[in-house]
């Protein structure tokens, strides 16, 4: 089975059950609250995650983060966790811009 490992929160592991729903659906089944503000539907970057391993285990880009990458909003290494689905492991961790204030993260 598929896991995610969030690395800057302690290394918290979430193991994925449904590989066709995306990444922020699978932190909220396992509550972890991950910023977002249109509601998981790639209108923004708030749900950013910077991936550090396993970038060839997420789906294609959509075209939602390709718009974004022509913005300049989204980076190499960055994928926005409402529009990507995860087939295998993968470490990720959140941006320093959208880390939400009342949760503590870790440095590693």
């Amino acid at each position: 089975m598929p896991k995610i490992i969030i690395k800057n929160l302690n290394n918290q592991e979430v193991d994925i059950y449904d590989v066709n729903k995306s990444i922020l659906q699978q932190f909220a089944e396992a509550y972890i609250d991950w910023m977002q503000d249109c509601g998981g539907k790639g209108r923004c970057t708030t749900c950013k995650m910077i991936v550090h391993q396993g970038q060839e285990h997420l789906s294609p880009l959509t075209d939602a983060e390709k718009k974004f990458q022509k913005l300049d909003r989204l980076h190499q290494g960055e994928r926005l966790a409402c529009q990507c689905s995860v087939e295998g492991d993968i470490i990720v961790s959140t941006p320093q811009k959208y880390k939400l204030p009342h949760i503590n993260y870790s440095d590693n």
